[in-house]
């Protein structure tokens, strides 16, 4: 078992709340309805920039030039590739950069992402990376679910099949890699406690992020 597979055994519902949320449920069937879709895109971005600022002080926190490069390549498929993406597939859903730009963070979005700011300026590399986790890995674990479900006419296939397919894939195993090679260096057996409640409260979060969809649709309907 990895120190992944760890933090989602210990964190139980927390993670499994997250995988399998009802937002993700009707996205991988194709009832989810389009403005709550579009909400999620909007803030996706923005939270997407967030991350962009948590992959920059990885690059501060790491003691070794591995951690730095590692850092610098996630920090520039946000800004050189990841956030291009996302502006066209908002596009196809009526969201246009303009929107985007002036949009708002919600308060789903300003707490999950300031968390794991926060647990990076406060710990070490390796709990920003298991703050990161639940977003970095488990859209590789959600999409590789829902992607056998998903024909080519799904309503959400582009996004669905983006995190499903090969490239965020590998993105995922080299963060899991990552994770253990942090945790050989710096894991000793009175932190698990304290990581293990940084996953756990990391997924509650990212589940609030999902029912942020939900709960206020996009005014763009």
């Amino acid at each position: 078992m990895d120190l992944f597979d760890h933090l989602t055994a210990t964190a139980g519902s927390h993670w499994t709340g997250y995988i399998d949320h009802e937002f993700v449920r009707r996205m991988g069937d194709g009832s989810l309805p389009a403005p709550a879709f579009r909400r999620y895109l909007e803030q996706d971005y923005l939270f997407l920039i967030q991350f962009a600022r948590a992959n920059a002080l990885a690059v501060y926190k790491s003691r070794t030039l591995d951690d730095m490069r590692a850092a610098h390549t996630a920090l520039g498929a946000i800004l050189d590739v990841e956030l291009s993406l996302h502006v066209r597939l908002c596009a196809g859903w009526g969201l246009s950069s303009a929107a985007l730009e002036a949009a708002e963070e919600h308060p789903a979005t300003l707490a999950y992402t300031r968390y794991v700011l926060d647990c990076g300026q406060g710990g070490d590399l390796l709990d920003l990376h298991v703050a990161l986790a639940p977003c970095v890995i488990g859209y590789a674990v959600i999409a590789r679910r829902l992607a056998p479900s998903c024909g080519a006419s799904h309503p959400y296939r582009d996004w669905i099949m983006e995190y499903a397919g090969d490239a965020y894939q590998s993105v995922a195993m080299r963060a899991r890699a990552h994770l253990d090679r942090l945790a050989q260096r710096h894991l000793t057996q009175e932190r698990a406690g304290e990581l293990e409640k940084i996953f756990a409260t990391a997924c509650r979060l990212e589940s609030d992020f999902w029912q942020m969809g939900l709960d206020e649709p996009a005014s763009h309907a």
